[in-house]
């Protein structure tokens, strides 16, 4: 035992990893059986096992379990999936031509009803053949068990692999009290392989297995009249503690062994942490979610110590900050902050990714959960959960980087008035917008979940969130206008602002001590009823000086024009047409005496051009005549007075 390597081989890891990875998790049979194919000739080849070439046939000599090798088992292992694939697929074929008999009328249909047994006796031999693949390779692995070369785990893998495959070729056969007592003994070795687990992925590839021969259990107990046939625990609970010694050479002892194996190895290895949801554990049943909510939580063990350390930073150096310019420190905190969510929001994408993947491959299939049972779209629902709440996490952070600045801006020019707000870069309104625009796309898109629509604190604290940042997001747009000179836009928006706040207020009141989102972990957006009070404050001042502003532009015109066209005031048109200006007062008041009136005589008309003028009134067309506006009577005056009048518009 000294001098031979020892063979490390999980026959149920390698079966799901590569049966999830090459077309059966959509049930794709064929292209699993010609993946197999190509699998075991490249095995053969590796290992110099090929059968001869061209129509020469070499028969193989039995293997020697001194240079048996992980490779020689991996052959083992293919050959009884490809058979086993083959034997699907031929089922699956069966059926479609069983069903297309019965819609199909004489010689058709007597054809399809032939060709459809045809391909379930091929079936069968392939299943058969698929069994003896298997129980070669079992014996090879209680040889090298016996030898201390093979685990107890693997062992027991291989164990339940066969135990499985031969329990349902019995329920195929209508064998159903058989094929009960091997599936239910499988089924207790999963769960103890669950049970001793070392890692997370470990146990969730026993439960994925155990899930699987769930329905095959309760259709065999269904079909033997048993009582309580749904309750797959209770019916393995009788059975499988009364067959396993029978069926398992050794059971008790591989069990035995195998909790020794995984008490060393569970100290060294980490496993997931409990997940809950309202205070129930959320079900992780896929060994590839569990690697990948492994890569969450280390991300987010690193980001809790990041933040740990940084407070300790502050709280050292806080002196030092105050002298030494602390807004640029806790700026440059925060940029790192927003940069340490990258690796938690990339995790829980590709948690994302695998969860949907399931749930489409769960939809294909036709299977459903038990009622009140958590599924697949729970957990896809939850990781999606997730990733929306450190999304919106991410962005409030990135955003208060953002306004620190703008408060270090004000801080630069608190002597001043409010006005000078708007000097700042021009593209820090328009940044804050687009990153609420986001966090409102994330709330959104978190309302429309099950989980969410499910829990109605959850919901209502949901919805007070969308309304409180649609108030800061109309809040900071009208910032973006005000630099334009925009003030109707600006004191719009700043009106549904209030709107906005008034109808987060109203859905806070009543739940700020229950809140789920605050007191859940983490918090990924508090608020408070202060943050409402204080952004109802900003708004009330800031519509003020809006208007003050608006007024002093153009005097609250709507049209953006009227500031830039002169207009003359209502005075002059008054003193122009209602006034009559006295010049001679005006004259003596000024000290200067008015020059005396120049009585003119009219020189005499002559007779001559009277009658030619009567004559030519007479030659022309009668029109309506227009009484004349009468003129006031003014004395003549010349000098001084007659040019001022000219002036004023006035003979």
């Amino acid at each position: 035992m000294s001098g031979k390597p020892k063979v490390h081989f999980q026959a149920l890891q390698i079966a799901n990893e590569q049966r999830n990875a090459y077309g059966l998790r959509y049930n794709d049979y064929e292209r699993y059986r010609k993946h197999c194919y190509n699998r075991t000739h490249r095995l053969r080849s590796t290992l110099k096992m090929t059968y001869g070439r061209g129509r020469e046939f070499k028969k193989l000599p039995p293997i020697n379990l001194d240079i048996i090798k992980d490779g020689h088992l991996q052959l083992l292992l293919f050959e009884t999936e490809r058979a086993w694939a083959h034997s699907q697929e031929l089922h699956q074929e069966s059926l479609k031509l069983a069903a297309a008999a019965k819609t199909a009328k004489g010689a058709a249909a007597e054809d399809a009803q032939k060709k459809s047994s045809s391909s379930r006796k091929h079936a069968g031999r392939r299943m058969r053949r698929s069994i003896h693949w298997a129980t070669q390779l079992l014996s090879h692995c209680q040889a090298l068990y016996a030898q201390g070369r093979l685990s107890a785990e693997d062992l027991a893998q291989v164990t339940t692999y066969t135990l499985i495959l031969n329990g349902r070729l019995l329920r195929q056969r209508y064998d159903f009290e058989d094929a009960l007592i091997q599936l239910c003994v499988a089924r207790n070795l999963l769960d103890a392989l669950a049970s001793a687990a070392a890692t997370s992925r470990e146990q969730a590839l026993a439960v994925t297995f155990a899930d699987e021969i769930g329905p095959e259990i309760r259709h065999c107990a269904h079909e033997l009249r048993r009582e309580k046939a749904y309750d797959v625990d209770a019916v393995v609970a009788e059975v499988a503690p009364r067959h396993r010694n029978a069926l398992v050479q050794d059971c008790d002892a591989i069990l035995s062994q195998l909790g020794k194996e995984s008490g060393g190895a569970a100290e060294e290895r980490g496993k997931l942490k409990e997940l809950l949801w309202e205070g129930e554990p959320v079900p992780i049943r896929s060994p590839e979610l569990v690697d990948v909510l492994l890569k969450v939580q280390d991300a987010e063990e690193k980001l809790t110590q990041a933040r740990k350390a940084e407070e300790k930073g502050n709280d050292s150096q806080a002196a030092d900050a105050e002298r030494k310019g602390k807004g640029a420190r806790s700026a440059r905190a925060k940029r790192g902050g927003v940069a340490s969510y990258d690796a938690i929001l990339l995790a829980l994408s590709e948690a994302e990714d695998v969860s949907r993947k399931l749930v489409e491959a769960q939809k294909m299939s036709g299977t459903t959960a038990a009622a009140g049972t958590r599924d697949v779209h729970f957990v896809h629902a939850y990781i999606v959960y997730q990733l929306l709440s450190r999304r919106v996490q991410r962005d409030i952070l990135l955003m208060s980087t953002l306004l620190h600045q703008l408060q270090a801006a004000q801080k630069s020019h608190s002597g001043h008035s409010k006005a000078r707000k708007v000097q700042i870069d021009a593209r820090l309104y328009p940044a804050i917008v687009k990153l609420l625009d986001s966090v409102l796309q994330s709330l959104e898109q978190m309302r429309t979940l099950t989980i969410v629509d499910e829990s109605p604190e959850l919901a209502s604290a949901v919805d007070a969130r969308l309304a409180f940042t649609k108030a800061r997001r109309c809040y900071y747009l009208a910032w973006c206008y005000a630099p334009l000179k925009k003030y109707a836009e600006t004191l719009s928006l700043a009106q549904h602002a209030s709107i906005h706040l008034r109808e987060c207020r109203s859905m806070l009141e009543g739940m700020i001590e229950t809140d789920p989102i605050n007191n859940g972990q983490p918090a990924f957006y508090p608020l408070t009823l202060a943050e409402l009070d204080k952004l109802d404050e900003e708004l009330t001042l800031d519509s003020t000086a809006f208007k003050n502003d608006w007024f002093a532009y153009n005097g609250g015109a709507l049209d953006a024009e009227s500031s830039r066209t002169y207009k003359k005031p209502l005075f002059f048109d008054i003193a122009l047409n209602y006034i009559n200006l006295d010049m001679d007062r005006l004259q003596e008041r000024a000290g200067k005496a008015p020059a005396p009136a120049q009585v003119t005589v009219a020189a005499p008309v002559p007779q001559q051009a009277a009658e030619k003028k009567s004559a030519t009134s007479r030659a022309k067309v009668e029109e309506i005549e227009r009484a004349a506006t009468p003129e006031p009577s003014a004395q003549a005056r010349g000098g001084l007075s007659s040019l001022l009048g000219g002036w004023w518009g006035r003979r």
